[in-house]
């Protein structure tokens, strides 16, 4: 038996109750379409939320510490596998590959707690090998093993219609035939439904964004990620558009730098007060709907420590100034209830120390503390990464609009520039 290791995770991400079909007749193509989906968020604990950080920070390096926890929230969202329609409540990671859910093959209590996927109900479902061949009933099945964190999840290949909405496509994918207790069995979601780049999945039929794309379903080869900033407001993902009325201003776009597989662009500095600091000239930046915390190379991290200088009794939490990320000649900034742990009297920055060497690093990782102030878009085709000011209820269009500013340089604007 044939068993690839591969190193993936999980964190706080996306989550929704959204209401999606119950029931599919088959895979429809050439739609040329874009499906919303809404998208509730949901708090949880202090030691949920470090499990999942601590996962998440494993997949990106060997770095153990994490000395306090970021923002506990999540996100969650269903999709819909086989015919009938199976339903999976699963994280919109930009920061994994594959598909991975639960199946019936899985008896640990982890999967029990959760929904599981069963292919002998599934009309269109296919046993695989990890060549993408047929298994048949009596063959031995060849399998992945995947480590998250402290935990692991080892699962056999599928193929199968896998919905959001009506935007289908036919892809392979991974059934948990064992997960470990720690950290699944305390997680709200069923699986993890990765949008990274096509490097990072086992092969492109495992990319959903490339599956819907290679079967003309995608209005534009386009994903697009909101998240509230408040309960007043739902989060939302969309696949195949943008939404103008999501953002304040126009959208600027990044290419991406790196053949990582990740979401990758290049920041250029830090910025305090909107004024550069010369702290990190040739970083790089992973944005990731994956993760619920910010975080960057120790030694950037602890002078950016420094330099906020953040008073651990909040006695200056009020001439905290904005913290800024120079990308593509714009600095997007973070107010100081984005960057600050403040609770019972105490303050604190919420930045993880994240050491990733060369070539790919030093890297930064922009979790849901950014992408809250920032509405993102990921273009599968021209390998580019857009951002713009998210539009939140209640605040103001001046004060969102003060929260980019430009440095002039000419870089792509609008949704489809060219």
């Amino acid at each position: 038996m044939s068993r690839a290791a591969l190193s993936l995770l999980l964190a706080s991400c996306l989550c929704s109750g959204s209401k999606l079909l119950e029931s599919h007749t088959a895979a429809r193509t050439g739609l040329k379409s874009s499906h919303s989906i809404l998208l509730k968020r949901a708090n949880h604990s202090i030691a949920q939320t470090r499990a999942r950080s601590a996962s998440r920070l494993q997949a990106f390096s060997s770095v153990d510490a994490l000395s306090s926890v970021v923002h506990k929230t999540a996100y969650y969202g269903n999709i819909h596998i086989g015919h009938p329609a199976q339903t999976a409540t699963v994280v919109f990671d930009t920061g994994s590959g594959n598909l991975m859910v639960p199946s019936t093959l899985c008896d640990d209590s982890a999967c029990l707690r959760h929904k599981r996927f069963d292919p002998s109900k599934s009309s269109s479902a296919e046993n695989l090998q990890s060549d993408g061949q047929a298994a048949g009933p009596l063959d031995q099945r060849d399998q992945l093993t995947v480590t998250f964190g402290t935990g692991e999840i080892t699962g056999v290949f599928l193929r199968d219609d896998v919905c959001i909405g009506h935007l289908c496509a036919n892809m392979e994918f991974i059934g948990a035939s064992h997960e470990t207790a720690e950290p699944f069995g305390s997680f709200d979601f069923d699986g993890v439904l990765g949008l990274a780049l096509p490097q990072m999945t086992q092969g492109t039929h495992f990319s959903i964004m490339d599956r819907m794309e290679a079967a003309g379903n995608l209005r534009h080869p386009i994903f697009s990620v909101f998240l509230s900033d408040s309960d007043e407001e739902d989060s939302e993902i969309t696949f195949g558009d943008v939404k103008e009325e999501r953002m304040v201003g126009s959208m600027f776009w990044v290419p991406v730098s790196r053949q990582t597989g990740y979401w990758q662009v290049q920041m250029e500095d830090i910025a305090i007060g909107n004024k550069q600091q010369n702290l990190c000239s040739d970083c790089q930046v992973a944005v990731d709907t994956g993760t619920s915390m910010l975080a960057g190379p120790s030694a950037v991290i602890g002078e950016l420590t420094k330099r906020l200088n953040v008073a651990p009794d909040c006695s200056n939490y009020q001439e905290l100034p904005d913290l800024g990320f120079v990308v593509a000649g714009h600095v997007m900034n973070l107010k100081p209830s984005d960057y600050v742990d403040k609770s019972a009297g105490s303050c604190s920055p919420s930045l993880m120390s994240l050491d990733v060497p060369p070539p790919n690093g030093p890297l930064f990782i922009f979790g849901d503390p950014f992408l809250r102030k920032f509405y993102s878009a990921y273009d599968l085709r021209r390998h580019r990464v857009g951002f713009a000011v998210a539009r939140h209820v209640g605040v103001p269009e001046a004060r969102a609009q003060a929260l980019l500013v430009s440095l002039g340089s000419g870089v792509q604007k609008g949704f489809l520039s060219k």
